[in-house]
C-alpha cells in the first residue's frame, strides 16, 4: 500500500509529480507480486496436494509476499515501515507455517484466514486513506474487499476438507493476482495522470483568468 491511516495531510489533496512517480517506481514490484499469486493459484487448483506440502507452498507464498510487501515504498516514513512491519509479519507467518512438525487443516486454515482478514482490513484502511489523492484507491478497496471475506470463510470452519482449503488459497491468488496485475499498470501510469491533471487545472486556471480580464474590459459588465 501507498498510504496508510495515520499518514500526515501535508500532502494536502492533490498528488504531485514528484510524489506520483516515486509511488510509480514500485509498479514492477505490484506486476511480479501479483504474476507470482496467479501462477501460485493456478497451481493450487491443479496438483493433488496433500495437507503438508500445501502447508509448505502457503508458507512459501506468505514469505515471497512478505519480501514483496517490504520492498513497496509509499507516500511517507509512516507508510514504509507499516510496509516493513507487515512484510516481516508475513515472512514470520510463512516460517511458522514450514516448520510447524505435522501442520493439519486447522492450523493452516487459521493462519491464512487471520492473514487474509488482517491484510485486507489494513488494504481497506489504505484505500480509504487516500480516496483524496491516489485517483484510483477503489482498486485497492476491491482488493480488501476480496481478501476479508476469503479470510472469514477460510475461519468459518477452519478443520473443514483439504478441497475447501484448496479453493480458498487458490481464489485468493488468482483474483487477487489479476487485481495486483491491474494496480500495477495503473500505478505505472500514475504520472501521466498527475501531469494531465496538472495541465488540465493549468489551462482552466488561465481561462478563467482570461475570461475575468474580457468581463472587467466590457463596458457595463462589473468585474
Amino acid at each position: 500500500m501507498f498510504i496508510a491511516p495515520g499518514t500526515p495531510e501535508s500532502y494536502g489533496r492533490q498528488l504531485t509529480r514528484e510524489l506520483a512517480e516515486r509511488v510509480a517506481r514500485n509498479w514492477w514490484v505490484l506486476l511480479l507480486d501479483g504474476l507470482l499469486l496467479i501462477v501460485a493459484g493456478v497451481l493450487i487448483f491443479s496438483i493433488d496436494w496433500s495437507v503438508r506440502s500445501l502447508s509448505i507452498f502457503i508458507g512459501a507464498l506468505f514469505i515471497v509476499q512478505g519480501v514483496s510487501t517490504a520492498f513497496v515504498r509509499g507516500l511517507d516514513r509512516t507508510v514504509q515501515t507499516t510496509n516493513l512491519v507487515t512484510g516481516l509479519l508475513s515472512i514470520a507467518v510463512g516460517v511458522a507455517i514450514i516448520v510447524w512438525p505435522h501442520p493439519g487443516l486447522t492450523a493452516v486454515a487459521i493462519f491464512l484466514g487471520a492473514w487474509l482478514i488482517v491484510m485486507g482490513t489494513l488494504t481497506i484502511a489504505g484505500a480509504f486513506a487516500g480516496r483524496d489523492i491516489i485517483p484510483d484507491w477503489w482498486l485497492w478497496l476491491i482488493i480488501g474487499l476480496l481478501e476479508v471475506p476469503l479470510g472469514v470463510l477460510a475461519l468459518a470452519d477452519p478443520g473443514a476438507t483439504l478441497a475447501a482449503l484448496v479453493t480458498v488459497a487458490g481464489i485468493w491468488g488468482v483474483v487477487v493476482g489479476v487485481m495486483y496485475v491491474v494496480v500495477a499498470f495503473e500505478v505505472k501510469r500514475l504520472p501521466h495522470k498527475v501531469e494531465k491533471m496538472e495541465m488540465t487545472a493549468h489551462g482552466n486556471g488561465h481561462g478563467m483568468e482570461a475570461s475575468t480580464v474580457a468581463r472587467s474590459r466590457t463596458p457595463g459588465v462589473a468585474s
